[in-house]
This record gives structure tokens, sequence and C-alpha cells, in this order.
């Protein structure tokens, strides 16, 4: 199958508005306008998130657990690949690679991402997908063009952080990595970067 391969880059996640609970992860095609958005659970969305905002976790996440597991066997993750959608499901392969031998894993596409982001190996999908799923957004399209690496999107910060100077700010994010709260660590450390720039909008 010599399908020509589309390189893809994480915009960013967002709540879900048609399913309660879960996330959108939007992918963006990088030479051109497209982009999929994909359905994914809460527990893939903290993962990914957490990687995003560059949050260490105390203790190794699932997909953490996985990057250490596959170093220590000398297996490293070349590429993921988005290689078919039906019925509004995307599927996904890990490509990898142990000993020169080359082996394709099927994984649900979330997990697939936030692999990727651990092993900092490319995302690619193929034209027939793009052309199937791929939307054309033209809200801040330059903006986003601009800037070399995608934002990730989160919704507003609650007025309670609002009232917390950036000392007690930088207390709850520990405290909150420290419980692995990771969403709300997320919320606190976007708050803190607020009051750092407040041009910069989440």
């Amino acid at each position: 199958m010599n399908k020509k391969k589309i390189k893809l880059n994480i915009l960013g996640l967002s709540y879900s508005q048609t399913q309660s609970g879960a996330y959108a992860l939007v992918l963006a095609e990088e030479e051109g306008e497209r982009r999929i958005p994909i359905i994914i659970g809460g527990v893939e969305a903290q993962s990914i998130a957490i990687k995003l905002e560059g949050l260490e976790p105390p203790r190794p996440l699932t997909h953490d657990l996985f990057l250490n597991f596959a170093k220590a066997f000398t297996i490293d993750l070349l590429e993921v690949i988005i290689y078919k959608l039906e019925e509004g499901i995307f599927y996904s392969e890990l490509v990898c690679i142990k000993n020169n031998e080359v082996i394709r894993i099927d994984s649900r596409t979330s997990d697939a991402v936030a692999l990727a982001l651990r092993f900092n190996c490319p995302i690619y999908t193929y034209e027939e997908i793009l052309s199937k799923a791929g939307i054309v957004l033209d809200f801040g399209e330059h903006k986003e063009k601009e800037e070399p690496q995608p934002k990730k999107v989160k919704p507003v910060t609650t007025s309670a952080l609002n009232s917390k100077s950036v000392e007690e700010l930088h207390q709850l994010l520990n405290e909150a990595i420290e419980a692995e709260n990771y969403e709300k660590a997320s919320e606190i450390r976007d708050e803190i970067k607020k009051r750092k720039n407040p041009d910069l909008t989440y």
C-alpha cells in the first residue's frame, strides 16, 4: 500500500460539545488548512493534555509506563498512522522498530497520539481520510499559522482562581500535581501564564 502519507500536528484539545465527559482532539494537516476533530475519552485527553502542558506527574501514567517499557526492551516508535475511518471511528497503528525489524501494532487513535507525544514521533494519515473527515476552520486561522506550535484549547479558568495571588496559584499547582488532578493543574497553569502575559488567550 503506497498511498501518500500526510503529516498531522496536534492543534488542540477542548471539551466536546456533543458528548458529556468527552473531549475533542483536533489534528491539523501540516501543509494545509484541513482539521480532523476526534472525540476521545477523559483519561486519554488528560494524558495528552499534561504532555502538551509540560506537566510532570509524580508517578508514571499508563502511556509513560508504555514508553519506559519500550525503552527497556529497545523498542522505538517510528510513527503513528491513522489509516482508516469507518462509521465515525478512526483506526490507527503504531509503527515500531526493534532490532531493525518493523512491527505494526493496532491502537486506538487517542492512545496512539498520547504515545506519539512521548516518543516525539510524527503522526500521519491519508488523503482519503482527510477528504472524509477534514474540515476547514476560518476563525483565527491566520493567527494559528503564525504560531510554530499549536496551542491547546482550554476552557476559561474559574473565577475562584482569579482571586488568588501568583504565590497561591503556584501552591495550588503543586498540590494538584501531587494529588494527580491534572485537569485542575492545567487550569491553574493557564491562569499563571495569563498573569505573566495578559495578551495571551486560553
